[in-house]
């Protein structure tokens, strides 16, 4: 019963789901409707205006600034480059090379290589890898049994 419930949920999310991209598709006209555009002609202003000087070209065409400079493309383009050059190549790139290649600081590598070769000693000498007697059994002190009454141990 339950999985006919999910099913008609379901069900009804999808139809609700592709009814609402169709409202939104209905929005959106794609007819070539060209000759119902507005137009200017500009064939008579361009010929009233002199000539503008090859300044001015730079702030008729769309230019969208990277947010360093708002006047001045060129400033805005190259603080936006080598912001980018010295967070990105010098940063992450140089740093990260850096940080992969750092000297073992901790002596972890060290700790593994003089460990290996204690193992490699004792099984030369015939000895265990670790004695039972590594600690002095005189200095460990342990609980009685009265102590302990019902405590599970688990070794």
């Amino acid at each position: 019963m339950s999985g006919l419930i999910r099913l008609n949920s379901s069900a009804l999310l999808a139809r609700s789901l592709m009814q609402h991209s169709l409202r939104s598709a209905r929005l959106i006209s794609s007819s070539q409707k060209n000759r119902e555009a507005a137009t200017i002609d500009v064939s008579k202003k361009a010929a009233a205006k002199p000539a503008e000087p090859a300044a001015s070209t730079a702030a008729t065409k769309n230019w969208v600034s990277y947010g360093f400079d708002y006047k001045n493309e060129t400033e805005d383009r190259n603080a936006m480059n080598s912001s980018f050059f010295f967070s990105v190549t010098l940063c992450l790139v140089l740093g990260g090379f850096y940080w992969a290649y750092l000297p073992d600081t901790q002596m972890l590598d060290w700790a593994q290589r003089e460990g290996y070769l204690e193992l490699r000693r004792r099984e030369a000498a015939g000895l265990e890898p670790i004695s039972k007697d590594y600690i002095d059994p005189a200095h460990i002190v342990l609980p009685s049994d009265e102590e302990l009454g019902n405590t599970e141990i688990v070794i």
